[in-house]
């Protein structure tokens, strides 16, 4: 493997934390004093680069956008924060949710067909 390699695999990974504080508000339209703001309320936490700069992956520049759309609309930056936390949580409960139906439902479903009671066999 090059170097190449393993740097397009890392810039491939959402979770990477590829952009700086300038470039991340540059994408999401908005300001570093916007991204200062959501780290305070705790929506995102950035890692820091070895100079100790903030650097944001996709997956937080996604939950940053999010945030902006729900500010955008005239939310404090706070409670859309929370908002946003919420939503994730929701989303969370609603896989798990779905995971546990399907268990349920799964050995009923693979039952059909079969014989029953004594008398089957």
């Amino acid at each position: 493997m090059t170097a190449d390699d393993s740097l397009g695999g890392r810039l491939d990974d959402d979770d990477y934390p590829a952009y700086t504080m300038g470039r991340a508000a540059e994408l999401l339209g908005t300001t570093p004093g916007f991204l200062r703001a959501i780290g305070e309320a705790r929506l995102i936490t950035p890692l820091r680069s070895e100079g100790g700069h903030r650097r944001y992956s996709r997956y937080q520049l996604r939950i940053a956008a999010r945030a902006r759309e729900l500010v955008d609309q005239g939310i404090q930056v706070e409670a859309a924060c929370r908002i946003v936390i919420l939503e994730d949580q929701l989303e969370e409960a609603q896989r798990i949710n779905a995971e546990f139906r399907r268990a349920a439902a799964g050995p009923r479903a693979g039952d059909q067909g079969e014989p029953r009671g004594e008398g089957a066999g």
